[in-house]
């Protein structure tokens, strides 16, 4: 019977076959936006409508992150008025978003790409300028293969 395995046990286990990289879009200014273009090498292996539903959530949070407010102000005045000591007791509403980003990363490599075969790098590991997708490659000689629901671990190991 097939056993289904984690997201570090996919990176861990699987080769990875190639990366798409889709790039920063600079046609807003210095605001942190993605394209949203569907890449082809991507085109055989997941939706065009889910992608961008994914890069437009993606864009939409990091918008939010950048969003200055009166919180955002009164972050920075309790700032200077505590010589930023305020910090190491409380989060940013900037690091709050970042958190927010990692969970939805997560969950969308959890739920849609890994099945899939590909995982989501979330793009603050990448210094913010590309949102990586890793395309992944089974090694049946470690007995996990790619079907049509997700990599998988096989019940019969091959031999080499």
């Amino acid at each position: 019977m097939a056993e289904t395995h984690s997201l570090q046990e996919l990176q861990q286990q699987a080769a990875v076959a190639s990366k798409v990289y889709v790039q920063r879009d600079y046609n807003s200014g210095k605001i942190c936006k993605f394209q949203t273009k569907f890449p082809s090498e991507l085109e055989s292996r997941v939706d065009k409508q889910q992608f961008e539903e994914t890069m437009q959530t993606l864009n939409n949070l990091y918008a939010e992150a950048e969003k200055i407010g009166g919180k955002s102000y009164l972050e920075g005045c309790l700032a200077c008025m505590t010589a930023y000591t305020i910090f190491l007791c409380m989060e940013t509403h900037y690091e709050k978003v970042l958190k927010k980003i990692a969970r939805f990363v997560k969950e969308q490599n959890e739920k849609i790409y890994a099945p899939l075969g590909l995982l989501l790098t979330d793009p603050i590991e990448r210094g913010l300028r590309v949102v990586s997708f890793t395309v992944l490659e089974a090694h049946t000689n470690r007995g996990y293969i790619l079907n049509g629901t997700g990599l998988v671990k096989s019940s019969v190991l091959y031999r080499e």
